[in-house]
């Protein structure tokens, strides 16, 4: 007797170019392999925010290689290497993006309901350190203009991403990470670039042609912004990790992320303070006619630079301190017997854009202090770095090759 035919249901096929978009910014290995061939419109499809933190890693780089206070042309040439690199790979990430909200144009809705960052800064960064000190006085007018359009947009769009974020999502707190911080990290650059764009125009003898008093005050105002809004969600996270233990495999990297907001706003109050005799007056707030009070403010300015090392000091404490469990958290994945596996996700490059706001911070401090212990410190954190850059960038282009991004 023949048995009955039972139609079962089955789920719903799905096509590449409707695939989910992963944590990591594309698409899993294992994923790909069951759907067929993959073609570039539907990897482009893809493409997420998350590629960017490449761009502010690859900056990050040049920036530290010109923080490290003993020069050389050979540093100098990798350096500029990594700022070339950086503007590239900022281009076209910008083109696929593109690209993508071209052909998807619901998904630029959709990805700023999802952590977002703007990265420029480290650009911008790295064109005062190595280019204003070699070109004419146009080149400081306009990054001047650009850090004032960057502090501008950086502060409207780190505050609307967040009220988009609450009005639209729910976090639990069990899913929480530092990488909540990704859209005030814009702001964590303010103090960083208003310092360099200010200290190469000292080095080319062009402060005059500058507001060397604006950009410094607002560049600690949008900083100390970022830092105390960072501060916040870092200690939800210090919460989380006492209610709900250390993030998932796949999230373990973005605890790095809780290295920067103090690394970067460090090495920019530890710079601003060195260049404050420079920047203000002796007359800066005095009333008019009152000598006592420019004789006061002669010495105030020193004052302020003591004190900007003093903070310098506790900030750059803070950011060991959680370089130091960031470290700690990946021990688990060292030892033989461990089952944890972290397959490669573009969040990788959290292993070296938060280190590069340490490195800086240590450069600066050993900078202000004379300290040749602090220099050499920061060079073999440098050194470092540039490994761990490295050996995330090529096992980026392998996972390319292999289709699993």
């Amino acid at each position: 007797m023949p048995q009955p035919t039972i139609n079962r249901p089955t789920a719903p096929s799905r096509t590449p170019s409707a695939l989910a978009l992963s944590a990591g910014g594309g698409v899993g290995g294992a994923s790909v392999a069951g759907r067929g061939k993959v073609g570039v419109r539907e990897r482009i499809g893809c493409f997420q925010w998350t590629w960017f933190t490449m761009t502010m890693a690859t900056g990050g780089i040049a920036n530290v290689l010109h923080s490290i206070p003993y020069e050389s042309r050979w540093l100098t040439g990798v350096g500029l290497a990594f700022f070339f690199l950086n503007i590239c790979l900022f281009v076209m990430n910008c083109v696929l993006i593109c690209l993508r909200f071209y052909w998807r144009p619901s998904s630029l809705i959709d990805s700023f309901t999802d952590q977002f960052e703007s990265l420029t800064g480290t650009i911008l960064i790295t064109i005062a350190q190595y280019g204003i000190p070699h070109t004419g006085p146009w080149l400081v007018n306009t990054i001047e203009a650009l850090f004032w359009i960057y502090i501008s947009i950086s502060t409207v769009i780190s505050a609307g991403l967040y009220l988009t974020l609450w009005s639209t999502q729910v976090f639990p707190i069990h899913t929480m990470t530092p990488v909540w911080v990704f859209p005030a990290y814009p702001l964590l650059l303010a103090a960083p670039l208003g310092s360099n764009l200010i200290g190469a125009a000292l080095r080319a003898g062009r402060l005059s042609d500058i507001s060397a008093i604006p950009v410094a005050l607002a560049s600690v105002t949008v900083q100390g912004t970022g830092f105390l809004i960072s501060f916040m969600i870092c200690a939800a996270f210090l919460y989380r990790l006492m209610t709900q233990k250390l993030p998932r495999d796949h999230q373990r990297p973005g605890v790095f992320i809780s290295i920067g907001p103090s690394g970067f706003t460090c090495a920019g109050i530890v710079q601003l303070g060195s260049q404050a005799p420079a920047i203000f007056p002796a007359d800066f707030l005095a009333a008019s006619g009152t000598p006592t009070a420019t004789a006061v403010m002669a010495t105030a300015a020193h004052t302020l630079r003591l004190l900007s090392y003093m903070a310098g000091l506790w900030l750059w404490g803070l950011s060991v301190w959680f370089f130091l469990v960031s470290v700690g958290s990946l021990w688990k994945y060292l030892r033989p017997e461990s089952k944890g596996k972290l397959r490669f996700q573009m969040t990788w490059f959290s292993f070296v854009f938060p280190n590069t706001a340490l490195v800086t911070a240590t450069e600066a401090l050993g900078t202000a202090f004379g300290s040749p212990g602090l220099q050499i410190f920061g060079c073999v954190l440098a050194g470092c770095i540039v490994v761990v850059w490295m050996l995330v960038f090529a096992e980026m282009l392998r996972c390319l090759w292999r289709k699993e991004l």
